[in-house]
């Protein structure tokens, strides 16, 4: 029997992109994907029933509704653009959803071309990390109109635990941004915080003690600092120059509504630092291990002097 669900397509199944379409196909959805250089996850979600296009294009005319989940706003501009890209596929009915950190402008941008095909494009970036992807337990803040939301949101319940509705189209990319600042914002202050004491020659987990009994103990503390006292910068697996990028996405956006953005500026030049120093490639928590070498600071030290 035909199925009744609309056709998705899925371009990216990086870290996310495979939970995503694992969940999308295991919940009975029809899928077609584009996959990059890293064969296995292509590989696996056929075997599990998708089915591998062999272009943008190609994964468009196929789909009812296409996914795109890539690192930014470059990657999803060259997707539209290229020869045999999305754009060149476009027709009326079709409904395009960028899950990526993208920057608002270029959205809005891609949204007029799309819509002088008659497709669609919703803003719908992900939250939360590749754990929750497999497990389709990801938070989305979806930019869409009303009736177009109605529409996606069932695609959306086969990989988010959270589907927030949080405005028109371009909503979605901009709650994001501020998101990601506040969350970014905070691993800077820890990192800061770490350094300096231990600089002070304090002992880190008494820190951690005092502050995860007050009204600054978030989730970014405990998974920070323990894993730094014991020389591991990998609990918030969110490579460093992806923060890098959302940081300067969202100065853009404070910039382009004449607010100013002292904070947003300075942690976006913490990360441009780190990245300059080598650590662009690890996850944000390295931002520790930058602020260590900037300051002169034995990482192995964090627990305080020895007795």
């Amino acid at each position: 029997m035909a199925s009744t669900k609309p056709r998705i397509g899925l371009i990216g199944v990086g870290l996310m992109g495979h939970g995503i379409g694992k969940n999308l196909v295991e919940k009975g959805f029809p899928l077609t994907i584009l996959g990059h250089r890293n064969r296995a996850p292509v590989e696996d979600l056929v075997a599990r029933g998708a089915v591998e296009a062999d272009s943008p294009a190609d994964a468009a005319r196929r789909s009812d509704i296409l996914l795109i989940c890539v690192t930014g706003s470059v990657q999803v501009d060259e997707l539209f653009h290229r020869p045999d890209g999305i754009l060149s596929a476009a027709r009326d009915g079709l409904i395009v959803v960028d899950t990526s950190t993208s920057e608002p402008d270029a959205t809005a941008r891609l949204a007029e071309e799309l819509a002088g095909c008659g497709a669609i494009l919703v803003d719908a970036p992900l939250a939360r990390t590749p754990v929750e992807a497999e497990a389709g337990r990801l938070n989305t803040m979806v930019g869409a109109a009303p009736e177009i939301f109605e529409r996606v949101k069932p695609v959306f319940a086969a990989y988010c635990e959270n589907i927030f509705h949080v405005g028109a189209p371009g909503a979605g990319h901009k709650l994001k941004l501020i998101n990601n600042f506040l969350s970014l914002g905070v691993t800077s202050l820890f990192a800061e915080a770490i350094i300096v004491a231990a600089k002070a020659g304090l002992d880190v987990g008494k820190l951690y003690d005092v502050v995860s009994m007050g009204p600054v103990a978030n989730g970014l503390l405990k998974i920070l600092v323990p894993k730094a006292i014991a020389g591991e910068f990998d609990g918030m697996k969110f490579q460093l120059a992806n923060g890098q990028k959302d940081l300067r996405y969202y100065t853009h956006l404070a910039e382009s509504l004449g607010v100013t953005s002292s904070l947003g500026d300075s942690v976006h030049q913490g990360f441009v630092l780190a990245s300059a120093l080598g650590f662009g490639d690890r996850f944000v928590p390295s931002l520790i291990e930058a602020q260590a070498q900037i300051n002169g600071v034995d990482l192995s030290k964090l627990g305080g002097p020895a007795t």
